[in-house]
C-alpha cells in the first residue's frame, strides 16, 4: 500500500541555485518555442510542469526522507527536465519517453544541461513505454492515455525492474493519478517513493509500505 507523506507548506520558498534557475529558464524558452511551432508534429499530451516547484520538492525530499537507494526514474519525461534536475541532485537518473518528437527534445536537454556548471547531465534516456509488462490490467478506464504509449520495454533493456528504483516521478494526465499510483504500488519495492506533479502548486508524495 501507499502512505501519503505531507510536504511542508513553505516548500516553494526553498532557494534554487542560480545555475539551476538559469537552466530552467532556458528550458522553459525551448518548451514555449516547441509549443508555438505549428509546423512541428506535436505531442498533444505534453504539458510542462512547474520545474521550480519540482526541484524544490526534490531538494527537500533528498534531505528530509530516508531513501532505499539512489536510482531515480521519470515516467513520460517529455523534455527530460525533471530527470536532469534529479541528476543535478546526485541521483542515478533514468527517463522514459515514447513520443519521437519529445525523445529528440529530451536528448537535446540532456546534451545541453549542465548539472554544476562543468559536467553535463548523465541521464539514461530510453525511447519506449514506461509501463511494466502487464500493468495495463490495473487500469479501470480503458481510455487512459498511458495505455497507448508505444515502444519497447526499457526495464529489460536496462536489466532493471521497477523495484530497483528508489524514487519515481510522473506528471499524470488528468484522471490518471490513481492508475500511476496503482502501477507503482504493484511493482515498486517497499520503501520506494512516488512523486507526482498534479497541477499548479500541487505536489503529491507517497511511500510504498508493507501491508
Amino acid at each position: 500500500m501507499l502512505r501519503s507523506i505531507d510536504l511542508p507548506s513553505e516548500i516553494d520558498s526553498i532557494p534554487v541555485p542560480q545555475q539551476t534557475e538559469q537552466g530552467i529558464r532556458l528550458l522553459e524558452q525551448r518548451i514555449q518555442a516547441f509549443q508555438d511551432c505549428w509546423a512541428q508534429s506535436h505531442a498533444e499530451q505534453f504539458v510542462a510542469a512547474d520545474y521550480f516547484l519540482v526541484y524544490q520538492t526534490l531538494q527537500w525530499l533528498a534531505k528530509a526522507q530516508p531513501m532505499i537507494g539512489s536510482r531515480f526514474l521519470e515516467w513520460g519525461c517529455g523534455f527530460a527536465a525533471v530527470a536532469c534536475l534529479a541528476d543535478s541532485l546526485n541521483w542515478n537518473s533514468h527517463a522514459i519517453e515514447s513520443h519521437p518528437d519529445l525523445v529528440q527534445q529530451a536528448k537535446q536537454t540532456i546534451q545541453q544541461w549542465s548539472a554544476n556548471g562543468q559536467e553535463l547531465a548523465r541521464v539514461q534516456l530510453f525511447a519506449g513505454n514506461f509501463l511494466p509488462p502487464g500493468a495495463e490490467h490495473l487500469a479501470d478506464d480503458p481510455t487512459l492515455p498511458s495505455l497507448y504509449h508505444e515502444g519497447k520495454n526499457p526495464y529489460h533493456a536496462w536489466d532493471l525492474e521497477l523495484d530497483d528504483f528508489a524514487l519515481v516521478y510522473s506528471y499524470p494526465w488528468p484522471g490518471e493519478d490513481e492508475f500511476h499510483a496503482a502501477v507503482f504500488d504493484r511493482y515498486a519495492a517497499p520503501g520506494a517513493m512516488l512523486l507526482m506533479f498534479l497541477g499548479p502548486n500541487h505536489m503529491q508524495l507517497s511511500r510504498k509500505v508493507n501491508d
